[in-house]
């Protein structure tokens, strides 16, 4: 059989491209973007940094024209994007994943629960009667691309259910926290515009509903859904959660049709005179293009429009939501920022409400006989992961946002943030490091 030949250029960029497709690329490059604005903040170029975020750009035509700071765009337009991601991935669990049954999902549910409890309790103990109680959903998050990087670092050492199930769990975070934002975080209600939001969200079910398949229909829906939530009182970036669950989960062709054709076209590809080449023969163009129209037709939108788009979140959106919001300026006296309560609610929530959450609430589900324990994890296994959950980030960065109108505030959350979640992954790697290594199948 013949070898295709690889082109220089894609031997050159392979090592590139593996990179980037393992779990703690996205990490690293959040990492590496925070890093880069806390030192830009913290430069002489401060002003500059600030002075960028307060940019405003104009989108529209005539008298509807949209004008937002760049800040507001990446918030609240680019993050939609980010929360239809999660959306997607919270319709794949609850349809065929970790949450798709009770007897799957109520460990993770319950550990979810507990890991956002205990973390409020522990800020709003810090914060109670300095007015700042308002940020106690901060502490509440579980950053899923974080978690999975220091989870890749630590490789045969973890067991594929405790992957399983923090996976599961950063799930029913994230559904917790936009349940949170939803409920908690938006402005004052405008029914008639929240009414029409609703509505176009109801016409894109309906879409599904009668088999409406392109990806365009959908995304012209939802922008206007964005714009209707944005002007509503609720958070714009709900309407991104909202429209994912309205995406054709199902394939219009089924696996064993789709072979049935596959083989069928096969046979008549294989018929054809390849000596020519694909340019000079239409009908074996036709064919290949009919074969790819098959394939098409097993996949569902939803596995599609997940696979598109997630690179762009990972490696585009988070990276400059973090670039534009992870910039916290150090002036004044930084011992008493980190130790201000406000400071040390946050990142304590984090680093410590987190793991005792979630290991409390695990440990009551499997000592009451309510939920099998999990197949080859310990107590020490699941202490780590109680630890890494702690790495709340992107999701607690942008609800600090919503939760504190002022600078001051909002830096000083972002401060406990960062600390918190740099503790949590130092621990929770620490933790688990030192857990043997799996034994390899011999080959």
């Amino acid at each position: 059989m013949r070898t295709v030949k690889r082109a220089p250029i894609e031997r050159i960029l392979s090592p590139f491209n593996r990179f980037f497709k393992t779990s703690a690329a996205g990490g690293l490059l959040l990492l590496a973007c925070t890093a880069a604005a806390m030192v830009w903040a913290n430069s002489p170029y401060g002003d500059s940094y600030a002075r960028l975020r307060e940019v405003h750009l104009s989108l529209g035509a005539g008298g509807a024209v949209l004008e937002l700071s760049l800040l507001h765009w990446i918030n609240d337009g680019l993050m939609a994007v980010f929360f239809f991601v999660v959306g997607l991935e919270i319709k794949r669990e609850i349809l065929a994943g970790e949450l798709s049954s009770a007897r799957k999902a109520l460990l993770p549910i319950v550990a979810a629960v507990g890991g956002m409890v205990v973390p409020a309790a522990v800020y709003l103990a810090f914060v109670w009667g300095s007015g700042n109680e308002r940020g106690w959903g901060i502490p509440m998050a579980t950053d899923i691309a974080f978690t999975l990087g220091v989870l890749s670092l630590l490789g045969s050492r973890i067991p594929a259910s405790l992957k399983v199930f923090l996976t599961a769990l950063a799930i029913a975070d994230d559904i917790g926290a936009v349940l949170v934002i939803a409920v908690f975080y938006g402005g004052q209600l405008n029914l008639p515009a929240l009414g029409l939001g609703l509505a176009i969200l109801a016409g894109m079910a309906g879409a599904n509903a009668l088999g409406v398949r392109r990806a365009i229909v959908y995304f012209l829906m939802g922008a206007a859904a964005w714009l209707c939530f944005y002007h509503s009182g609720v958070h714009a970036t709900v309407a991104g959660v909202l429209a994912a669950m309205t995406i054709p989960a199902r394939p219009r062709m089924g696996v064993a049709e789709m072979l049935a054709k596959s083989h069928a076209l096969l046979d008549q590809l294989g018929s054809e005179r390849t000596d020519r080449g694909m340019l000079a023969n239409d009908r074996l163009h036709k064919i290949v293009l009919t074969l790819r129209g098959a394939c098409r037709d097993a996949e569902t939108p939803l596995q599609r429009l997940d696979a598109l788009l997630h690179p762009w979140v990972a490696f585009i959106i988070m990276p400059v939501f973090a670039l534009a919001n992870g910039g916290v300026a150090l002036s004044g006296d930084v011992l008493a920022s980190l130790t201000s309560p406000l400071s040390l609610g946050v990142g304590l929530g984090l680093a410590l409400g987190k793991p005792v959450g979630v290991c409390l609430a695990v440990l009551a589900m499997t000592g009451l006989g309510l939920s099998p324990k999990l197949s080859g994890v310990t107590q020490r296994h699941m202490l780590g992961a109680g630890c890494l959950a702690g790495i709340g980030f992107t999701m607690s960065i942008f609800v600090s946002g919503l939760a504190f109108p002022g600078a001051e505030q909002t830096d000083l959350a972002k401060l406990g943030i960062l600390c918190g979640s740099l503790l949590s992954a130092l621990v929770g790697y620490a933790v688990l490091r030192g857990m043997p290594e799996a034994a390899q199948p011999e080959a």
